[in-house]
C-alpha cells in the first residue's frame, strides 16, 4: 500500500530569524502556538486511520532574550521535533525516514530527528521517488562512499555521480550536468546574434531560391519556349480531312430459327472485317500503293515543309512509313462498328485525294475478304452439278443404245405383247384339242380331218414352246427378252439415279449461291471527305502546354532521384 506524502513547511532557524529580521523569541512562540495541531495516526494503522490528538506543548515564551548559538540551535531543533510529533506520523513512516537519512550519510539520534535532518537538507522523506532509493542497489553499479556530511544537491560538483531512479523504478547512476558557462551575454549581444542568424537563414533561402529558379529556367522554361517558338513560327500547317464509313453484310433471308445468326445485322457480325480493314489501311502495303498511284513521298519532300516534318529526298520506305503512320490515323469504334479515317497533308486538295484513295483501297479489300470464300463455295457446287449432269447424260445414252441395239423400245411392253400372243395361241390350242376330241368321239371319224387336226395342234404347241423359250433363252441372232429387259431396267434405274443426283446438285448450287450472297460485304460511306479551309495541325497552345508539363515532370523526377541518392550516399 502506497504512503501518502503530507505537506510540510521547513521553518527557518531561530538564529536566522533573529539575524535577518530581529524578531523576538516571544513572536516565534506566538507563531508556533498559532500553527494548528494536526491529528496523529496510530502506528499500526493504515494511512487513513485516525489517532487521538496529543497535546502540543507550547514553546516556552519566557526564554531569555539573548541565547548562545548552541543553545539557539538546540531550542530550534526541539521546536522542530515537537512540530514533527504534532504531525502524527506512523511508526512505519518514521522507520523509513531513519533508513533514508542513513542512506544520505546523516546520523540522526532518533526517528524524529531523522525527519528533521532530511527536511533541513530539502529532502521529502515521504516522497515516492525518495522511497525508491531504499531499494538495494545493483551490485554491478558502483556507488560513491557516503561522506560524513553530504553536500546539498545545488552544491554538488559536476563530476560527482547522482543517484536517480531509472525507467524501471530502480536506482541508477548518472553524471550531473556541467554548470553553465560563466560568460553571460547581454541583451544587446543576444539580439545581435539572433539578427545575424536570421540574416544567414534569409541569405541561404534566397540563394537556394535563386538556384532553383535558374534550374527551372534552363531545364523547363527554355525548352518550353523553344517548343512554342517552333509550333508558332516554324511548323508547317497541315490540313486534315476526315471520313467515316461502315462495313455491312447482306441480310439473311432465313429467320432466327432457320439458321440466322445471333449477331446478324449488328456491328459484331462485321467486327473482324472492320479490324482487318483498319490494319490494312495502316500497313506498308497501303502506303506503297498510295505512293505508286498518288506520289505520297514526293508530296512530303517539298521544300516549303519544315525540316522536322519534311521527308528526306533519299528517304527509305521505313522513314516514309513512320511519316505515314503519323499523318494517316485510322480508328475503329466497336460499339457502333464505324471506321474513322483522318488524313493530313500540306494542302487541302491533296489530303482529300489521299483520303478518297484510301477509301477505295478499303472497299477493294472488303471485296477481297469474301471473294475467295464465295468462289470456293460456288466452285464446289458448280463442279458437283456439272459432274451429275454428265453422268445423267451418259446413263440416258446407254438406255438409248440398248433400245437401238436390242430393237426393244420397252422391255415391259415387249414382254406383255409376247405373253398376250402366247395366251391367244394357247386358247386356240385348247379349241383345236376340243375339236379333235369331238372328232374322235364319232364312231367313224374322218381319218384325214383327224390327221390334219393333230398336225395343227402339234404346230400350235411348238409355236407356244418356241415363244416361251424366246422369253428366257436367246438365239444366235437375238438375245433373250429377259436379258434385254434386265439390261434396260438397269440402264433406266441408273438414269433415274443420275436424274435424282442432278436435282440434288442443282439444289446445292442454289443453296451455295444464297450463302455466297450472304458473305458479300458492302462499304457504306457515312461521312465523305471534304477539304478543310483552315489548318488542323499543329495545335500550338495545347502542344506547348504539353511540352511544359513533360519538361516539368522530367525535372521533378530527376530532382527527386538526385535527392534520394544524395541522402543514401550521405547516410
Amino acid at each position: 500500500m502506497g504512503v501518502k506524502a503530507r505537506k510540510f513547511r521547513i521553518r527557518r532557524s531561530l538564529a536566522a530569524t533573529l539575524g535577518a529580521g530581529g524578531a523576538t523569541e516571544t513572536e516565534a512562540g506566538r507563531e508556533e502556538q498559532a500553527a494548528p495541531a494536526r491529528p496523529r495516526r496510530p502506528a499500526g494503522g493504515g494511512a487513513g486511520a485516525e489517532r487521538p490528538e496529543r497535546p502540543v506543548r507550547p514553546v516556552n515564551a519566557a526564554a531569555p532574550e539573548a541565547l548562545s548559538p548552541e543553545e539557539a540551535g538546540e531550542s530550534d531543533a526541539a521546536r522542530e521535533i515537537e512540530a514533527i510529533k504534532a504531525e502524527g506520523l506512523t511508526g512505519r513512516q518514521l522507520r523509513m525516514a531513519r533508513r533514508l537519512a542513513e542512506r544520505h550519510g546523516l546520523k540522526p539520534v532518533s526517528d524524529l530527528d531523522a525527519v528533521r535532518l532530511l527536511r533541513r537538507k530539502g529532502i521529502d522523506p515521504f516522497r515516492t521517488s525518495n522511497l525508491l532509493e531504499l531499494v538495494p542497489p545493483d551490485p554491478r553499479v558502483q556507488e560513491p562512499e557516503p561522506a560524513a556530511e553530504a553536500p546539498t544537491p545545488a552544491l554538488r560538483r559536476s563530476s560527482e555521480p547522482v543517484k536517480v531512479p531509472g525507467p524501471d523504478k530502480l536506482p541508477a547512476t548518472r553524471r550531473a550536468p556541467k554548470p553553465p558557462s560563466p560568460q553571460i551575454m547581454s541583451e544587446e549581444e543576444r539580439a545581435r546574434e539572433i539578427l545575424q542568424m536570421q540574416r544567414d537563414l534569409m541569405r541561404r533561402r534566397r540563394r537556394r531560391m535563386f538556384l532553383l529558379a535558374v534550374r527551372l529556367f534552363f531545364f523547363v522554361i527554355v525548352p518550353t519556349l523553344i517548343t512554342g517558338f517552333y509550333y508558332y513560327r516554324i511548323a508547317t500547317p497541315m490540313y486534315a480531312t476526315k471520313a467515316e464509313f461502315v462495313i455491312q453484310k447482306a441480310e439473311s433471308q432465313l429467320g432466327p430459327n432457320m439458321g440466322g445468326g445471333l449477331f446478324a445485322g449488328t456491328s459484331f457480325a462485321t467486327s473482324q472485317d472492320s479490324i482487318t480493314v483498319q490494319s490494312y489501311l495502316q500497313s506498308r502495303e497501303a502506303m506503297e500503293r498510295l505512293d505508286r498511284e498518288h506520289d505520297f513521298k514526293a508530296h512530303f519532300q517539298q521544300p516549303f515543309i519544315d525540316p522536322i516534318q519534311r521527308l528526306a529526298p533519299d528517304a527509305s520506305n521505313e522513314d516514309a512509313y513512320r511519316l505515314y503512320r503519323r499523318v494517316v490515323k485510322v480508328g475503329y469504334d466497336p460499339s457502333e462498328g464505324i471506321i474513322k479515317l483522318e488524313v493530313a497533308a500540306a494542302d487541302p486538295q491533296t489530303s482529300v485525294e489521299f483520303a478518297r484513295a484510301l477509301i477505295s483501297y478499303a472497299e477493294e479489300q472488303v471485296d477481297a475478304l469474301t471473294k475467295r470464300l464465295r468462289e470456293d463455295q460456288m466452285k464446289g457446287a458448280r463442279e458437283a452439278f456439272r459432274e451429275a449432269e454428265q453422268k445423267m447424260v451418259a446413263a440416258q445414252k446407254r438406255v438409248v443404245e440398248l433400245q437401238q441395239k436390242r430393237g426393244v423400245l420397252s422391255a415391259d411392253l415387249e414382254v406383255s405383247a409376247r405373253m398376250q400372243q402366247i395366251s391367244s395361241f394357247e386358247v386356240e390350242l385348247k379349241n383345236k384339242k376340243l375339236q379333235l376330241a369331238a372328232m374322235l368321239d364319232n364312231p367313224r371319224p374322218n381319218p384325214t380331218k383327224v390327221e390334219l387336226m393333230r398336225k395343227e395342234i402339234q404346230r400350235l404347241e411348238e409355236l407356244i414352246a418356241e415363244m416361251r423359250r424366246g422369253l428366257t433363252e436367246g438365239s444366235a441372232k437375238t438375245e433373250s427378252l429377259a436379258k434385254v429387259s434386265g439390261e434396260l431396267m438397269i440402264a433406266k434405274a441408273e438414269l433415274e439415279t443420275r436424274q435424282m443426283l442432278l436435282s440434288q446438285a442443282l439444289q446445292q448450287l442454289e443453296t451455295a449461291r444464297i450463302e455466297a450472297n450472304k458473305q458479300v460485304r458492302y462499304l457504306s460511306l457515312g461521312v465523305s471527305p471534304v477539304a478543310p479551309d483552315e489548318p488542323t495541325y499543329p495545335r500550338k497552345f495545347e502542344n506547348t502546354l504539353l511540352a511544359f508539363l513533360i519538361f516539368a515532370g522530367i525535372y521533378l523526377m530527376i530532382s527527386l532521384t538526385a535527392s534520394i541518392l544524395r541522402e543514401q550516399v550521405a547516410g
